[in-house]
């Protein structure tokens, strides 16, 4: 496909194509893309927008919906209402959901995410109604017997977000709760595209076929998960090692750039088409060897950002939890760019702040992790291009306290106002999201005017709730941290950030 679509009424000067043509050159040769029209994605704002835009299509949805996410709340009785309500409705609808087996088990025999999906599989039958839930191969025999249940997520989870209705596709990095279609930021992409929508329904297939299947039972728990047959691997329980091999024959070839579709079921004219979607995918534990595609396109984005004739560019880099892979670091500070800005959770929108146990700790942890980058942008002398911005509406567990769990990057070429590259989706761009959990998400480059300007807003929004902090800051006697966050640094470096 090609990289750069024809300059059209409205689309910025040829000479931002050629700022851009450095990124798209390598990321096609990295990822399976779409040309689609800029006004084919639509940028969502809020938790209660996410939500109602949610249940809107899939109320209006005719063949399929398709959802894959960490868990849905054990709670969310007006969710599956809804898919109810629009299975009864249409006879012709299915319903694929994947989730992970960990998480969607973990307070089995109550109730869980699990008990709550499994109604729908009896009521309209396996046909119509299939429950998948992905369980790692990494934690097996006595170790999975062992590790407790709270913490066993630690070896790897399903953390793909996809909520596909017919041809549209929303990727965001929320889950399906409570508190994300209420009081916790995240973010939320649109793709009103059969392309995208169609990629990511046959991602979703893949991991389904290599995951457990949730049946209803008569038991204490309410259900039972079942390896079928007719699976494309046997179960990573029974032989892990054949598991992986299986897996890595399935997906190595579906996320490569060569086998990205070469007829499109797009109706956008061609000439319209001025913005690129790069599907990317982290199945890191399901690749031997690893071929997964985000780390290597997140790398190329900023080391070409170092280059001298980028000088004059900036970025924003966003992540709930603030534990970036460290050699993301290093190239965030090396990067040409100025302006830049990092936005992460206080520790009063930390959805860990004041929780029971150990995980009460977590919050001092990514102050620390903070506090750390902070002191490498003094030491890379960048203080003058990078701030760190911390985000906090309220107080957690206060009324109208809300949780921020937004995570991206947006990139603004030299001359622009506002971004022409822009990631979304489920990665935290941990150590954990490049080496166990499977992420999905879509990598944006656009010359779409109109799209930039969304992108734009979305950047500035995300932003009214953050003030700067500095070195000074985090030596006030409120930020120190005690010997308690050598323990806290053991639990995030064992969680990774991606609860």
């Amino acid at each position: 496909m090609p990289a750069t679509g024809p300059t059209t009424p409205g689309s910025p000067p040829v000479s931002s194509t050629g700022m851009l043509a450095p990124f798209v050159g390598e990321l096609d040769r990295i990822a399976p893309s779409f040309r689609i029209n800029g006004a084919q994605i639509q940028v969502l704002q809020s938790p209660a927008e996410f939500y109602e835009t949610l249940k809107a299509k899939i109320r209006s949805a005719e063949r399929r919906i398709f959802l894959s996410t960490l868990y849905i709340g054990k709670s969310e009785k007006e969710l599956i209402a809804t898919l109810r309500e629009a299975l009864r409705a249409k006879p012709e609808l299915r319903l694929s959901i994947l989730t992970d087996a960990l998480r969607g088990t973990r307070e089995a025999p109550s109730p869980s995410c699990a008990s709550l999906l499994a109604p729908l599989v009896a009521e309209f039958g396996p046909d119509r109604v299939e429950i998948r839930m992905y369980h790692t191969p990494n934690l097996t025999g006595l170790r999975k017997k062992y590790v407790p249940k709270r913490i066993n997520e630690g070896w790897g989870l399903q953390h793909m977000k996809l909520y596909g209705f017919d041809d549209e596709i929303i990727l965001s990095g929320a889950n399906l709760s409570g508190d994300y279609f209420t009081n916790r930021q995240d973010r939320y992409h649109l793709f009103s595209s059969k392309d995208v929508t169609e990629y990511f329904a046959s991602l979703q297939d893949a991991v389904s076929s290599l995951s457990f299947l949730v049946q209803p039972s008569q038991s204490q728990a309410g259900f039972e998960l079942v390896w079928p047959e007719d699976n494309v691997a046997p179960s990573p329980l029974q032989d892990p090692k054949q598991f992986v091999k299986e897996s890595t024959s399935l997906l190595a070839g579906l996320i490569s750039p060569k086998m990205a579709p070469l007829t499109s079921h797009d109706a956008t004219p061609l000439e319209k088409r001025d913005t690129s979607v790069y599907l990317l995918s982290q199945f890191s534990q399901l690749l031997l060897p690893d071929t997964s595609t985000e780390l290597p396109a997140v790398t190329h984005v900023l080391k070409t950002l170092a280059l001298p004739q980028y000088a004059d560019s900036s970025w924003t880099f966003t992540a709930g939890y603030f534990n970036p892979e460290p050699s993301l670091t290093q190239l965030l500070l090396s990067t040409q760019s100025h302006n830049n800005t990092v936005i992460t959770a206080s520790p009063y929108a930390n959805g860990f702040y004041k929780s029971p146990g150990v995980s009460g700790l977590l919050p001092d942890a990514y102050t620390l992790l903070a506090r750390r980058f902070v002191h490498a942008v003094h030491q890379h002398q960048r203080e003058d291009s990078t701030v760190l911005r911390e985000w906090r509406k309220g107080t957690v567990g206060e009324p109208g306290g809300w949780t921020y769990h937004a995570k991206g990057l947006w990139v603004t070429l030299p001359g622009n106002k506002d971004p022409s590259i822009s990631l979304i989706g489920s990665s935290n761009y941990t150590k954990r999201s490049y080496s166990l959990d499977l992420e999905a998400n879509a990598m944006i480059v656009t010359e779409n005017e109109g799209l930039k300007k969304r992108l734009g807003e979305e950047q500035r929004w995300l932003q009214e709730h953050t003030s700067i902090v500095t070195r000074d800051d985090f030596a006030k006697a409120d930020r120190r941290v005690g010997i308690k966050v050598r323990i806290a640094m053991t639990i995030v470096q064992l969680l990774g950030g991606a609860l």
